[in-house]
């Protein structure tokens, strides 16, 4: 940044340097001496405010004069016509009192009505000299509004030890201290009522058209409802995610009978609360799945309470009845306890017995869902602009900002203008559950949306806009109203040293960052983190997002001394650098309740990690070679530090933790090495695993023992 001496910033002023820094000094900006130096702006502000000191000294010298002026030529005037007086001028004076002192009459009458109505427009102003300001307003605007030129507001918050230029913001407070030194007075705008910027307009009876049920599965952490919808779809979910717990929302077309069905599969731990809530926000009917040798557990108590704030009918799936220990009936007097009274115990809700590893009883369940879909009778306009929901969302690096959504009512076509919370665009390509591009898509169907400009939030409303630039003046607006949060900076704090901060009392909010690979899981560890809050400590997320940690996420982290919290992310070698040298608390997670556990843990006192775990090395992958009997090799390239064959090791793709495992095999031409360095090429092979592409980064790991 540019700087200036205060000795040059004292000749332009035209003072010397001594009585400069005697005046800085009374606005508490300390300067040793003349050859200290001040920035640009604060150079500008000094400059601007002695010229505005000496126009007022000289402004009133020159009224006083022309005050002078005014008198000796009013005297003038008056001599005149003493002088030039004669006996004719007299007479015609006389002859003109009468009419004189008529018209003095009506001047008098016409001047007095003039005074009242200054006098009412006087009081009119003074009621409306009270300045209504928002929470937070910009220093320019602020000097604008109390008629005071900007450099004046910026030297009164100098002094107030605040340094702010003419496009930040500054508190109501801090203006309100402020615009008393100017004797004007400000009050807090009272909180408007949010007016819909789009209005949805509802169809007629005879418009509407009966559509497919959207089906939620529900309930507690594996009580196998994805092993129920594999049953049904005839795939394997449960397979590819971590610990066998389902770590997105998915969505599903099944043909039932000839009839369509859209199951969207929620997850089971209660880190999820808010993704659970948004299913039945979207759905029709709630399939309830319980274990028959396990009963009704937290998660699925919390399940029921949102498919019944939700208003949607119940469907409950009692699974796992080819268990030994399997006890029906305790289950159903469980569900009564929980306010779910089932038809055989002269209840309204339907209960299936149920087993997804074998397949029983699957068909009656479908059944169920069809009659219930019948008896809900539920319609939609195919033919009008869409509207649904989204319900999930991630960025892609070859398609973009990609987002999953759910036709509620409408047709969705490619080429449509849309909005999705701050997020607008054209609609590039619609791509259904099996993968397949599809120019349209009817209510209940679920897609994937490409051409937004971001990524949009998992659970926003998305609606089909008549131009691409009503779109975009909407979008805009919303993110304007986004952009009033503040971040606030605490002390530098790690979660080893939480509890000991807490005892002092030093610790009143912990700040984090939080990085996931999808907006679904994002949303959901952002509200668990943010529900384990106690009077003692206040967690708060300033910032998540989609992605890889990034080196913004650490400068982030550090300006705001927070914690950086990643779940099936990694950060960038770059970022790994900067948070140790800006000491900086960085953790990866994989499964979410290790998340949860380790906060809670550390808010406890009781955080104690045996592990540690250290990245030793990084390769990225130039070419693939599959081989019989071996499986796929990948030729790789050592980018930093070594590949060791004892180590362990994840597949890293666009950002996202592919795989997590163990390196089986690392050859140099057609030797097997223990390790490779930095610089040299070899051939690496991976436990059980062969979706390997080019540009993937191996990323090889020591788990190292820490003393606390």
């Amino acid at each position: 940044m540019e700087k200036k001496r205060v000795y040059t910033i004292a000749d332009e002023i035209g003072i010397t340097s001594k009585e400069l820094i005697a005046k800085l000094e009374e606005l508490d900006i300390k300067v040793s001496s003349h050859m200290s130096t001040l920035t640009r702006e604060e150079a500008d502000i000094i400059v601007e405010m002695f010229k505005e000191e000496k126009a007022v000294k000289v402004k009133p010298k020159e009224k006083e004069v022309k005050k002078v002026d005014l008198v000796l030529e009013h005297s003038d005037h008056e001599e005149e016509p003493k002088n030039k007086k004669n006996e004719k001028q007299d007479k015609k004076e006389k002859n003109k009192k009468q009419d004189k002192k008529e018209s003095k009459n009506t001047e008098h009458i016409e001047a007095k009505k003039e005074e009242k109505q200054d006098k009412a427009e006087v009081e009119e102003q003074n009621d409306n000299d009270i300045i209504a300001l928002d929470e937070t307003v910009v220093v320019g605007e602020f000097a604008t509004l109390i008629g005071v030129p900007p450099t004046q507001v910026i030297m009164s918050l100098m002094k107030m030890g605040i340094m702010a230029n003419i496009n930040q913001n500054i508190k109501f407070e801090t203006a309100e201290k402020i615009a008393f030194e100017f004797d004007k007075l400000v009050e807090l705008k009272e909180p408007e009522e949010e007016k819909e910027d789009i209005i949805i307009q509802e169809d007629s009876e005879e418009d509407l058209e009966l559509r497919p049920p959207i089906v939620t599965v529900m309930g507690h952490v594996d009580h196998g409802k994805t092993s129920l919808l594999d049953a049904i779809r005839k795939t394997k979910v449960t397979d590819k995610e971590a610990g066998g717990i389902t770590q997105h929302i998915g969505a599903s077309e099944v043909y039932i009978n000839g009839k369509k069905v859209v199951f969207l599969d929620t997850p089971g731990h209660e880190a999820f609360t808010q993704m659970r809530l948004r299913g039945a926000q979207v759905t029709d009917i709630a399939i309830l799945v319980v274990a028959a040798d396990d009963g009704i557990m937290p998660q699925t108590i919390e399940a029921i309470s949102h498919a019944k704030a939700a208003d949607i009918p119940i469907i409950v799936a009692i699974n796992k009845i080819d268990k030994p220990t399997a006890n029906i009936e305790k289950v159903r007097q469980e569900l009564s306890n929980n306010g779910l009274l089932v038809e055989d115990w002269g209840g309204d809700i339907i209960d299936v017995p149920v087993s997804a590893k074998k397949g029983q009883n699957l068909d009656k369940l479908l059944e169920m869902v069809l009659l219930v879909a019948e008896m809900e009778e539920l319609k939609a306009n195919p033919n009008r602009p869409a509207v649904g929901t989204v319900i999930e969302s991630n960025l892609d690096k070859g398609r973009g900002p990609v987002a999953t959504v759910i036709v509620s009512n409408g047709t969705l076509k490619v080429g449509d203008p849309v909005i999705a919370g701050t997020a607008y665009g054209k609609i590039r390509a619609l791509v259904n559950d099996k993968g397949q591009r599809v120019k349209k898509a009817t209510p209940s169907t679920p897609v994937e949306i490409l051409g937004l400009n971001e990524v949009p939030m998992a659970g926003d409303q998305f609606v089909v806009m008549p131009s691409e630039k009503a779109a975009r003046t909407i979008g805009e607006k919303r993110r304007i109203k986004q952009r009033d949060e503040q971040m606030k900076a605490t002390s530098k704090i790690t979660l080893e040293d939480l509890f000991d901060k807490m005892q002092e009392g030093e610790v009143k909010e912990l700040d984090i960052v939080l990085k996931a690979d999808v907006q679904g899981s994002l949303e959901a560890i952002r509200q668990s983190i943010e529900k384990i809050s106690n009077e003692q400590v206040q967690l708060k997320v300033i910032h998540s997002g989609v992605g890889a940690v990034a080196d913004s996420d650490i400068m982030l982290a550090s300006a705001s001394n927070a914690i950086v919290i990643g779940f099936n992310v990694r950060p960038t070698s770059s970022a790994i650098a900067m948070a140790e040298r800006e000491q900086v608390d960085m953790r990866t997670y994989r499964i979410i309740y290790e998340l949860i556990e380790d906060i809670e843990k550390a808010m406890k006192g009781m955080l104690d990690p045996e592990y540690k775990e250290v990245v030793i090395g990084q390769a990225e992958v130039r070419e693939t070679f599959k081989v019989s009997g071996v499986g796929t090799i990948a030729g790789s390239y050592v980018t930093e530090g070594k590949v060791t064959r004892s180590s362990k090791a994840r597949l890293v793709r666009n950002g996202i933790v592919i795989y997590d495992g163990e390196v089986a095999s690392i050859r140099r031409f057609k030797d097997d090495v223990k390790e490779v360095a930095r610089g040299y090429e070899c051939g690496i092979t991976l436990a059980n695993f062969n979706d390997i592409k080019e540009q993937d980064i191996i990323e090889a790991y020591e788990m190292q023992e820490i003393e606390r």
